[in-house]
C-alpha cells in the first residue's frame, strides 16, 4: 500500500491493517505500508504482525510524520514478549507526546529512523519485553528501555540511554553509555568492525529504485548524516518483482537473466531451492515476505560469490524435514570476500508455530567474510505444530566460513546447539538465546558427559574467535529439574575471547551450573538473577 500526503483517510486505512494484524501472530496477512516523501500530519500508525512501515525517500527526513509509529501490547495484556515480525524504516517522527513507543521483542527492527524526541521500548504499563534491535537511526531524545531484558543498537546516534536490565549492547553508537558491564549491564564498542546497511526501496522523482548502501569499516553514527548516503541505486527495471504465485523456477530464471529480486508481501511455497549464484545480487523482501520450502528442499542457497544481499525475508520450515533452510556458500567454500562480503539483514528462520515444520539446521554459513546483521532463528515454543519431536530442529546456526561477523544474533529453542561456530576469526556482537523450553527430561539433552548442549559453542579446532554481550536463558517448563553445565562452550586459547557473558534461569525452571565451560557461578533457586562473566578466559 503506497501513500502520499494528499490522500484522504490515511489513518483509517492504516487502522484497518492494524485491526487485522494486531493479534494475527501466525496469520497469513503480509503488508508493506510505504509512504512517499512529504509531511503527514496527525497520524498514529500502529504496527501489528507481518507489517513493514517505511518511507520512500532517499533519507529518513524526506518522509516526516507529525505523529507516531507505535507498537504496544494491548492484544497480549500488556506483555510485549511476543511482539515479533514487524519493522519500521526510513521515516522521521515528531511524536505527539514527545516520545514514540516501540515495544517489541525479536524480529522487529527499527532501522534508518529519525525520532525527533524520545523512544520508549516498553509496553504501556511497563510489562515484560524481550527485544530488540536498532540500526542506522537517530534518536534526538532519550531511549527508555524500562523492562526490556536485552537490546542491541548499532551505528546510530542517541541523546541518552535510560537504563539496563540484563544485556544492553552498543557498537558504533554516538551518545551510548560507557562500557560498564555488569553494573549497569552496558557493553559498548566505539565502532562496528564492518557494516553495510540494509537495501531499501525509494522514489527518485517518479521512478522506483532500490538503494544499496556501501560497506563501512569501523563505522560509527548513521550512514545518512551528511546528506546523500553512499552507495548504489538500482532501477526497478533491473528487478524481477516477485508476486504471490511465483515459483522457484521463475525466480531462478530471473536470476539467471541477471535480474535482482524484489519479493512483494506474501507467502511463497517453493518446490526447489532458490539459487542465487551471481555476485552482487539483491534479494529484498517487503512486508515480511515468507518462503516455505516444500518436500524438504533448502529454501535459499547463495553461491560462493561476492556481495549478495539477502534482506527482509522470513523462511518458514515445511512439514517435511529440510536438512537446511538457508545456505550461504556451498560446502567447502573458500574464496575471500573481504572487499565485498555477502550480507543477511532481517533474514529470519522459523520452525513450527504457524504449523508443523522440521529442519535439521536453520542457517549454514560456508562463505568467508559473511555479515549476519540481525537475524532471529526460532524453533517455536508456542503456536501450532509445537513439540520436542513435532518441530524438531537440532541446530540454529552453523558457521563454517572464516571471518564471519554477526551483529545482532538471536537464536532460540533448538534441540541441540543453537549456535555452533567452526570457522576461524568469527565475531559476534550481541547474542540472545533461550534454550528449548520443552526438553522432556535430562536424558533428552544429554551431550555425552556434558549436561545440555551449549547455546553457543566454538569448536575445539578454532584458534581465534571473539564475542561481546552474549546471553543465554533457560526455562524448562516440562521438567524444571534439568541442569545445563553451561550456556557457552569454547576452547581455552589466547585468541578465543569473550566479553560480558550471562546466563539466567527464568523463574527457577532449570538451572545452569556455569556460564562458559566451568567458569562462572551457577544460577540459583527461583530468583531470576543473572550469573555473569566479564572476561573469558
Amino acid at each position: 500500500m503506497v501513500f502520499d500526503p494528499s490522500m484522504p483517510d490515511i489513518q483509517a486505512k492504516v487502522d484497518e491493517v492494524f485491526k487485522q494484524q494486531e493479534s494475527a501472530q501466525f496469520g497469513t496477512g503480509r503488508y508493506a505500508l510505504m509512504f512517499k516523501p512529504g509531511t503527514y500530519d496527525k497520524i498514529n500508525a500502529q504496527i501489528g504482525f507481518y507489517t513493514q512501515i517505511a518511507g520512500l525517500g532517499l533519507n529518513p527526513d524526506d518522509t516526516t510524520f507529525n505523529g507516531d509509529v507505535t507498537v504496544d501490547a494491548g492484544w497480549f495484556n500488556g506483555n510485549a514478549t511476543q511482539n515479533f515480525w514487524r519493522s519500521a524504516e526510513n521515516l522521521a517522527l515528531n511524536p505527539v507526546s514527545g516520545t514514540d513507543r516501540w515495544a517489541v521483542s525479536q524480529a522487529a527492527p527499527f532501522r534508518r529512523m529519525h525520532v525527533k524526541g524520545g523512544l520508549n521500548l516498553a509496553p504501556d504499563g511497563y510489562g515484560w519485553a524481550s527485544g530488540g534491535y536498532i540500526a542506522d537511526s537517530k534518536i534526538d531524545g532519550q531511549v527508555g528501555p524500562y523492562s526490556q531484558q536485552q537490546w542491541y543498537t548499532r551505528d546510530s546516534s542517541i541523546g541518552s540511554w535510560g537504563n539496563g536490565v540484563w544485556n544492553m549492547t552498543f557498537s558504533g553508537v554516538e551518545g551510548a553509555p560507557a562500557q560498564s558491564f555488569p553494573e549497569p549491564p552496558y557493553t559498548t564498542l566505539e565502532n562496528t568492525p564492518v557494516s553495510r546497511e540494509k537495501p531499501f526501496l525509494y522514489l527518485d522523482g517518479a521512478d522506483y529504485k532500490v538503494f544499496v548502501p556501501e560497506k563501512r569499516t569501523n563505522a560509527r553514527g548513521v550512514s545518512w548524516a551528511n546528506g546523500t548516503p553512499q552507495g548504489e541505486s538500482i532501477p526497478l527495471d533491473q528487478f524481477y518483482v516477485v508476486k504471490p504465485g511465483a515459483t522457484a523456477e521463475t525466480i531462478n530464471a530471473a536470476v539467471d537473466q541477471g535480474l535482482h529480486l524484489l519479493f512483494t508481501p506474501g507467502i511463497y511455497h517453493v518446490d526447489r531451492t532458490i539459487d542465487i549464484d551471481r555476485a552482487n545480487t539483491v534479494a529484498l523482501g517487503l512486508g515480511l515476505a515468507t518462503i516455505i520450502p516444500d518436500n524438504g528442499v533448502t529454501a535459499i542457497k547463495v553461491g560462493d560469490v561476492d556481495g549478495v544481499k539477502l534482506a527482509g525475508l522470513l523462511v518458514d520450515a515445511g512439514p517435511t524435514n529440510s536438512d537446511t533452510l538457508i545456505e550461504v556458500g556451498p560446502e567447502g567454500a573458500s574464496a575471500s570476500h573481504a572487499d565485498n562480503p555477502t550480507s543477511l539483514q532481517d533474514v529470519f528462520v522459523r520452525v513450527g508455530g504457524a504449523g508443523a515444520g522440521k529442519a535439521t539446521t536453520g542457517m549454514v554459513v560456508n562463505s568467508n567474510d559473511t555479515i549476519i546483521d540481525h537475524t532471529w532463528l526460532w524453533r517455536a515454543d508456542h503456536g501450532e505444530g509445537v513439540g520436542w519431536e513435532t518441530n524438531r530442529a537440532d541446530y540454529g546456526l552453523q558457521v563454517n566460513g572464516d571471518n564471519v561477523l554477526a551483529t545482532g544474533l538471536f537464536v532460540e529453542h533448538f534441540n541441540k546447539y543453537d549456535v555452533r561456530w567452526s570457522g576461524e576469526n568469527g565475531k559476534t556482537i550481541f547474542f540472545q538465546n533461550e534454550k528449548a523450553y520443552d526438553a522432556p527430561n535430562q536424558a533428552a539433552v544429554q551431550n555425552g558427559d556434558t549436561k545440555g548442549y551449549a547455546a553457543y559453542k566454538v569448536d575445539d579446532s578454532v584458534t581465534t574467535h571473539e564475542g561481546w554481550g552474549l546471553g543465554s536463558y533457560c526455562y524448562f517448563n516440562v521438567d524444571p529439574t534439568i541442569r545445563q553445565d553451561h550456556g557457552f562452550q569454547a576452547p581455552v586459547k589466547p585468541g578465543v575471547k569473550f566479553h560480558d557473558l550471562l546466563v539466567v534461569s527464568l523463574g527457577g525452571q532449570g538451572q545452569y551450573e556455569h556460564v562458559i565451560n566451568d567458569t562462572g557461578s551457577p544460577t540459583s533457586g527461583t530468583d531470576t538473577i543473572p550469573s555473569q562473566v566479564v572476561s573469558f578466559p
